[in-house]
């Protein structure tokens, strides 16, 4: 009977080392004040996640966050893989550009943060971006949560578009539009002057190329089924057009004054646009970027994502530091990059910006006051609770384009040859 007491109890004793092994260590690790500690592994310094560390134990004494800084980017994502996929690695982690979030998913590393907010009493849905949120998700849940987002905009001269004729209806417009309206108002600013315009100017054709993929991925790129659209006359089309600018003069790779370009693409990642917008154009012109398809709405990109490690012993712990970051509290911390994640942050700041403009105690770096309309205020905070769209554009197919658009861009090759190369570049990489 003993005997096999004994056996049993070793079996029990060999199943629980068995599942200790296989899933990654499942005791959460103590400080010395006996506090739960959680690991927080970023890829380079933040003051925000620094300030917000200290205000997050202070309100939770019983949790030591402790945050890891790898400084090199190379050696976090590198590092940061080899753990995670081993189940492994640190409770909260930045995800980074070049990290294999399909493997992540297949192999359950990350945890599906949906529920932790659906059941969190303390979240302010009310005043949450929920539409951000939504459209960061994948594979339809919340993995990985934004610290802030940015926005790009289309900026258009008014000094030049508001003395012309010419009239643009940019909810409707493509790139044909765009080159067409680009002439007319290149036509007129040059009448009686010498100044050369351009509708674009500064980047190469590949680059306004990969920028019009990047904006309107899903178009080119169906995720879901694995699937490319690059041999499609669309993208033919689109390529031609680009040259036929460039030969035209209406894009150019120089670089252009800000008084010479009519149209630029501006990244805004702070709600104070006014820096971003003005730093391109005296008097500047807010406008839909030109479409691709069906594509509508303004295009958000997150400055930076955590998740939660899903086998971490201490998962409750770290939803309360994401649930933190996403209070008013942290939300309101002047070292926060990028729009909130909450509507009333973004309204309290542009209130207070427009106080300052009308005050005029709001002044450019180089000590000139800003002068910004209640018509350019009103309309830059309905862009920001606007529409949004996010496409999750892969770092790689994007350089395929770069690199083999070249062979169409500068005569080697024509634009049917190219896009068959790219199609078929692109398809093995969907499929590997």
């Amino acid at each position: 009977m003993k005997k096999w007491l004994w056996m049993i109890c070793v079996g029990i004793l060999m199943t629980t080392t068995t599942a200790c092994g296989s899933g990654g260590s499942k005791e959460s690790k103590e400080s010395k004040e006996g506090r739960k500690v959680v690991t927080l592994s970023i890829q380079q310094p933040s003051e925000f996640l620094q300030t917000a560390e200290k205000k997050f134990e202070e309100k939770y004494p019983d949790i030591d966050l402790q945050i890891q800084i790898t400084d090199d980017y190379e050696k976090y994502t590198k590092t940061t893989n080899t753990a995670l996929l081993s189940g492994k690695g640190p409770d909260i982690f930045e995800i980074t550009g070049r990290m294999p979030i399909d493997d992540y998913l297949s192999k359950k590393v990350l945890l599906n943060m949906d529920d932790s907010m659906e059941q969190d009493k303390t979240l302010n849905k009310s005043d949450l971006k929920m539409n951000v949120l939504e459209l960061l998700k994948v594979n339809g849940g919340m993995y990985a949560m934004p610290l802030g987002f940015g926005m790009s905009l289309f900026a258009g001269d008014g000094n030049v578009i508001k003395n012309s004729t010419v009239k643009i209806d940019d909810k409707s417009w493509n790139w044909n539009t765009f080159e067409d309206i680009s002439k007319q108002l290149i036509q007129q600013a040059e009448k009686g002057g010498k100044k050369q315009f351009y509708g674009l100017a500064y980047y190469p054709a590949d680059s306004n190329l990969t920028s019009m993929v990047s904006d309107n991925y899903a178009e080119f790129v169906d995720l879901t089924a694995k699937k490319a659209k690059f041999d499609s006359p669309e993208f033919v089309e689109l390529m031609q057009n680009i040259k036929k600018m460039f030969d035209e003069k209406v894009m150019t790779e120089e670089l252009a004054e800000t008084d010479n370009q009519l149209f630029s693409h501006v990244n805004v990642t702070s709600v104070d646009f006014i820096g971003s917008l003005y730093s391109h154009f005296e008097n500047p012109v807010l406008l839909q970027q030109p479409h691709i398809g069906k594509s509508e709405g303004t295009r958000i990109f997150p400055l930076s994502q955590i998740a939660i490690r899903a086998n971490s012993p201490v998962k409750d712990e770290a939803w309360k530091f994401i649930s933190f970051l996403l209070s008013d509290e942290a939300q309101s911390l002047q070292e926060r990059e990028g729009f909130s994640l909450l509507a009333s942050v973004d309204d309290k700041k542009l209130n207070e910006i427009q106080e300052q403009v009308k005050s005029g105690t709001y002044k450019f770096l180089d000590g000139k006051k800003a002068k910004v309309s209640e018509v350019e205020f009103t309309q830059f905070k309905h862009l920001v609770h606007g529409t949004y769209k996010y496409e999750d554009a892969d770092a790689k197919v994007l350089r395929m384009i770069s690199e083999d658009s070249v062979f169409f861009f500068s005569g080697q090759k024509s634009a049917d040859e190219v896009a068959k190369l790219i199609q078929n570049k692109v398809t093995i990489y969907l499929n590997e």
